[in-house]
């Protein structure tokens, strides 16, 4: 939020600088991301008098002499300016003078004629009309004749000003305006704060027929509507046009002005309706019907529904509640009566809205954050006391207040200095405590350690209790005052990791060493993610905890599973050029809780790997190299019913014959689906790949104990088996394994399908390492291994030794 220096100074008698101001600010949790001084870049750019002024013939240029007081009484400059004039006073930039964007002004001939600087319009000066009068005409900014000649042209233009740069946290919606930062100066300074004017004058004319009704008051707790006749529109002052010039708005006309005005200075958004638009002189606060439309000021056309806030005149919305009025009832130089809008709106409401429609202005900005029922009265108090300053329109006696309950007066608590004291860690002098507060408009009530507590009306951020108060003590008695302390109930502790974050960590080098790099992703997604990767209707993974108000819909669901998170930055990496990589994240995934319990939270290990060189064998070998170093043996069958993987490239991971995860490639339905750029480069070689990981840890040793390699070599034996076509090599070496604790490994070396193996089958020969354990393994130890083997592999896959 823009905050310029010269307006805080109408409502604070600020001695100290710029520079001091910002770092005080700072010290009380208002951080200024940017001070800016409007006229820093300009130097040696001062007031000229034209005391000669000669045409060049057969040119457009004039010879000048010019006054600059103590840089020179008799400076020559040309100008080719058509409204320069004997006894005008205009700015002159020097030799060596700075212009706004860097621009460096150096004495040089002009059309050989010596010109030792040059005169500047207001466009050069970086000046438009609303920050001075005259600086958008053509040629030479003309200055008042008693303005001095040598004088800096910053102090004559206003130039020489600073503007804050403000970043308002979001639990301080009161300070949305100048006046509220204008508060928070005052008390940091210990000054007295002059409130802006807000008086006014009633006529006893009222407007017929004017009714204002709120049909929900559960998204507008608070509405205030006040009529004007007899309106003039024509130009601001200038000080209003300066004022928001400098906060970054045009001047349109006085009235619109006055709405801006109240909304930069009190921080409370207005709208004004023209009353002869107004059909049946109605306003009606209600949600909008579905399917209804509206025309915004930006002449944007909107389908509404009843999630929807809108302001209605007798038949139509004539405002998009919190956001933006409707052109239907805009303020024009026809305009002789209107009706000025201060309300209080739900602020989720309002942020929703605004959100889903894609439609944001200043005033949502604010009614987002928060705005209270005080500084809806005030900013309507103001607007109607500026109608009356700038003599634009009479104030009528037709008046409504639609409230749903607003409270009146602050929040009344109570709480204890020793309290306190206690939060902060440190001894604040009791009369210290009561100073602050009192400079911070809070009413305190001392009753030895007890503390009666009054909170404007204008904080509604403050919570009943010490914490809140012991946060506005400190901010302003200085964080330099807390040292460092244990808390009561503190222990030294030898520090480190717990066991399980020691465990995760490993997994993580296990992972980096297989190449693979560690993302962090955000813990929601789109139910389209769902959508995309094919996951069922019916399916457990469809089962969400939905977000009540989301960032965006793109993030509106807790996630179930890991694939599209890593789906996405994989995708993201593909469209930027990145072929080629591997990720992976230890995160948690968020399951439903029953009967109203708190949603579960288990930890899964999500991985993913792409580009040419990848393939299905690559991936099983990172989940390998996994299992070893945990001390697991994983085991793979096939993986037919995983909607987002090829059915053919596909396995489930298994240990100790319980599933616990799943990888494979990205089936190609969803691969087309993502629309990545055909590049001859990438094939788009995806594959994903998902591990329960509190069940894969549940399997793991506590800890990891030495055992000696045998001092007896492995056997090895060959084992050629005649099975169905639809028997996987997976099955196979599971049940190999599954039947002989003595094999340490199991390789396919051959594949064959032929006449002499028979229609339907094939033949596969496998490679089996037996591990001798104490003693060597005898000849008579294998044939039994062997024959256990094949005795397995018949009864369970209906395999025959070839």
């Amino acid at each position: 939020m823009k905050v310029p220096f010269s307006w805080l100074k109408e409502y604070v008698d600020i001695q100290v600088t710029a520079e001091e101001l910002q770092e005080k600010l700072f010290s009380c949790g208002f951080e200024v991301e940017e001070l800016i001084h409007l006229g820093g870049e300009i130097s040696k750019v001062v007031v000229a008098e034209v005391t000669e002024c000669e045409k060049v013939e057969g040119t457009h240029l004039y010879i000048c002499q010019v006054n600059c007081g103590e840089y020179g009484e008799k400076i020559q400059i040309v100008t080719g300016a058509p409204n320069v004039y004997v006894g005008m006073h205009t700015p002159a930039a020097l030799d060596g003078a700075t212009l706004p964007g860097g621009v460096k002004i150096a004495a040089k001939p002009l059309k050989g004629i010596p010109s030792n600087g040059m005169m500047c319009s207001g466009e050069e000066l970086g000046l438009n009309e609303d920050l001075y009068p005259g600086a958008e005409e053509y040629g030479l900014l003309d200055l008042p004749a008693e303005t001095v000649p040598g004088t800096d042209i910053r102090d004559v233009v206003g130039l020489n000003d600073y503007i804050f740069d403000i970043s308002v946290t979001a639990n301080r919606p009161d300070c949305q305006s100048v006046l509220g930062i204008a508060r928070e100066v005052a008390a940091v300074l210990g000054c007295e704060l002059k409130m802006p004017a807000t008086d006014y004058t009633v006529s006893d004319v009222t407007v017929p027929d004017l009714e204002i009704r709120v049909d929900a008051p559960d998204l507008c707790p608070r509405y205030l509507g006040h009529a004007v006749r007899n309106i003039t529109v024509q130009e601001s002052p200038r000080w209003m046009r300066r004022n928001l010039a400098l906060c970054g708005l045009r001047s349109i006309s006085n009235v619109v002005d006055i709405t801006n005005y109240v909304l930069l200075e009190i921080g409370q958004p207005m709208h004004a309706f023209d009353m002869d638009q107004l059909q049946e002189r109605k306003i009606i606060v209600r949600r909008a019907k579905d399917g209804e439309k509206i025309q915004t000021l930006d002449e944007k056309e909107f389908t509404l529904n009843p999630e929807n806030l809108v302001i209605c005149d007798g038949n139509r919305p004539v405002a998009l509640a919190g956001i933006m009025g409707g052109l239907n009832s805009e303020i024009t130089e026809k305009t002789t009566q209107l009706l000025f809008e201060a309300a209080k709106f739900a602020r989720d409401n309002v942020r929703r809205t605004s959100r889903a429609l894609g439609q944001s202005s200043d005033s949502s900005a604010r009614f987002e954050k928060g705005i209270s029922e005080y500084t809806t009265e005030l900013g309507m108090a103001r607007a109607l006391h500026l109608i009356q300053e700038l003599k634009c329109g009479e104030i009528t006696a037709s008046a409504f207040d639609c409230s749903a309950g607003a409270p009146r007066e602050g929040k009344r608590f109570t709480a204890s200095l020793r309290r306190i004291n206690e939060i902060l860690g440190i001894e604040v002098p009791a009369e210290e405590v009561l100073k602050i507060l009192k400079r911070l408009n809070f009413e305190v009530i001392r009753d030895g350690d007890r503390l009666d507590v009054t909170a404007p009306r204008y904080r509604e951020d403050i919570e009943v209790g010490e914490p809140d108060l012991a946060e506005e003590v400190i901010r302003e008695y200085g964080y330099h005052h807390v040292v460092p302390t244990f808390l009561k109930s503190a222990t030294v502790t030898s520090g480190g990791k717990t066991p399980e974050q020691l465990r995760r960590d490993r997994v993580a080098r296990v992972m980096c060493a297989q190449g693979y790099n560690e993302v962090c992703t955000l813990s929601f997604y789109s139910e389209s993610d769902l959508d995309l990767l094919k996951i069922p209707e019916n399916a457990p993974e469809r089962n969400v905890l939905r977000i009540r108000n989301p960032i965006s819909v793109n993030l509106s669901v807790m996630r179930t599973l890991l694939a599209p998170s890593m789906l996405n930055i994989v995708v993201e990496n593909l469209k930027k050029g990145n072929h080629e990589g591997r990720i992976f994240e230890i995160s948690h995934v968020y399951l439903p809780g029953e009967n109203g319990q708190m949603p579960e939270e288990k930890l899964h290990l999500g991985f993913a790997a792409f580009g040419d060189e990848e393939d299905f064998f690559t991936v099983k070998g990172s989940v390998e190299a996994l299992g070893n170093v945990l001390g697991l043996r994983f085991a793979v069958e096939r993986a037919e019913d995983v909607s987002y993987l090829h059915p053919g490239i596909a396995a489930y991971i298994l240990c100790e014959g319980e599933r616990i995860g799943v990888f494979g490639k990205l089936a190609n339905e969803v691969t087309a689906e993502l629309k990545l750029h055909k590049d001859s480069k990438a094939n788009h070689k995806i594959f994903l790949g998902e591990i329960d990981y509190e069940r894969m840890i549940a399997h793991a040793a506590v800890s990891v104990r030495y055992q000696p390699v045998s001092a007896y070599p492995p056997v090895i034996r060959d084992l050629a088996l005649t099975v169905q076509e639809e028997t996987t090599c997976g099955a196979l070496m599971n049940e190999i394994i599954r039947a002989c604790p003595s094999v340490s490994q199991v390789e396919l070396f051959d594949l064959y399908r032929g006449e002499q193996i028979g229609e339907g089958k094939k033949s596969m020969a496998f490679k089996i390492t037996f591990m001798p354990g104490d003693k060597a393994l005898a000849p008579e130890d294998v044939d039994r291994f062997i024959k256990k083997i094949l005795g397995n592999l018949k009864f369970k896959l209906g395999a025959e030794i070839r």
